[in-house]
C-alpha cells in the first residue's frame, strides 16, 4: 500500500509597517495574517504543513534591539497550544517555527512539532548560528542544544532544518540516519549572495540521502531594517533532487502538493548511499 502524503507550506509577508503596533501587536497580527491560509490548508487535507522561520515576528535580526528579546516564549506555551487547535481541528501536523525563551537570557530559534491530535511531540533548536552582516543571530541566538530529532507523526516521520542550517551537509545527513522521511527548513533570506544556492543545497541534501524536503521562506521587505528583499520560492523537493512544486517570488502564499513516500525505498534501493558511507574514515569532520 503506498503511502501518499499531502504536504503543506505557507510564505508570508509582515502585515505591519514602520512604527505600527508593539511586540505583542504585530505578533498577534502576523498570527492572524497566517490564520486563513492555515484553515484553507486543513480544508485541502494537508496532512503536515510547516510555517516560515520565527513565523509570528518579522525576521529582526538586520538589527541589534535587545526589545525583540521580549517576543520570546515558552515551547511549548501559548503559540504552540493555540496551533495545536487547528492541528486538531484539520487532524493535521503543525511545524511551528518561533523564538523560544527556555529562561531569562537563554533564548532559541526554535521549530515546535505538533502532531495531528494536536499533541506537542518535541522541538528541534536550529544549530548553526549566523553573525554577519544583516545577520546578526548571535545577539538573539545560543546554538542549539538538542541535536537533529526525528519525530514520529501520524503520517510521517518528520525532521527540522533552519534556515542557515542549510549550508551544512553534516546535520542533513544526521537526519537521514536518524529515519527522516521529510525535513522541513523554514527561513528567512533575502535576494543576494545565497539566492543561488537555494535552489542548489536542499536539492542536493534530498539527493545525498534520499528523503523529501519542504523549503520555505518569507516575501516582501520589512522595515525599518531594509535587510533586502524576502524572494519566497518556497518548493518541495523530492529524493531525486528534483524540485515537485514551488510558490511565487512575491506572494503570501500556500503551496501545497502530495507525493508518495514510498518513492524513498525506490531512490534508496538505486543509490545506496548509506550502504556505502565510510564513517571511519571522516574523523577530520569532527576534529575542533
Amino acid at each position: 500500500m503506498s503511502r501518499h502524503i499531502k504536504s503543506g507550506l505557507i510564505q508570508m509577508s509582515l502585515p505591519l509597517s514602520e512604527g505600527e503596533g508593539s511586540i505583542e501587536e504585530i505578533k498577534e497580527a502576523m498570527v492572524q495574517k497566517h490564520i486563513p491560509l492555515i484553515e484553507e490548508a486543513g480544508q485541502q487535507g494537508v496532512q503536515i504543513l510547516c510555517l516560515q522561520e520565527i513565523f509570528n515576528t518579522p525576521y529582526f535580526c538586520p538589527g541589534q534591539d535587545k526589545a525583540w528579546y521580549a517576543s520570546a516564549e515558552t515551547v511549548p506555551g501559548f503559540t504552540t497550544e493555540r496551533l495545536a487547535e487547528y492541528a486538531r481541528k484539520y487532524n493535521m501536523v503543525i511545524i511551528v517555527p518561533v523564538y523560544e525563551k527556555e529562561q531569562p537570557g537563554v533564548l532559541y530559534n526554535t521549530a515546535a512539532v505538533i502532531d495531528a491530535n494536536g499533541s506537542y511531540l518535541g522541538k528541534y533548536r536550529k544549530n548553526h548560528i549566523p553573525h554577519t552582516s544583516g545577520f546578526w543571530e548571535k545577539f538573539f541566538f545560543k546554538p542549539g542544544n538538542l541535536g537533529y530529532p526525528v519525530f514520529q507523526t501520524r503520517y510521517a516521520k518528520v525532521g527540522v532544518y533552519i534556515c542557515y542550517d542549510r549550508h551544512f551537509p553534516d546535520g542533513a545527513r544526521v537526519l537521514g540516519l536518524n529515519g527522516a522521511e521529510i525535513v522541513y527548513n523554514p527561513s528567512a533570506t533575502v535576494a543576494g549572495l545565497s539566492q543561488y544556492l537555494w535552489k542548489l543545497e536542499q536539492p542536493a541534501h534530498a539527493a545525498a540521502n534520499g528523503y523529501f524536503m519542504g523549503c520555505i521562506n518569507r516575501v516582501g521587505e520589512e522595515k525599518p531594517w531594509n535587510l533586502g528583499k524576502f524572494y519566497g520560492s518556497s518548493y518541495f523537493v523530492d529524493p531525486r533532487g528534483q524540485i515537485i512544486a514551488q510558490a511565487s517570488e512575491d506572494r503570501d502564499e500556500l503551496l501545497v502538493t502530495e507525493f508518495d513516500l514510498d518513492m524513498i525505498e525506490e531512490v534508496r534501493n538505486t543509490w545506496q548511499f548509506f550502504r556505502d558511507r565510510r564513517p571511519e574514515t571522516y574523523g577530520k569532520l569532527v576534529e575542533l
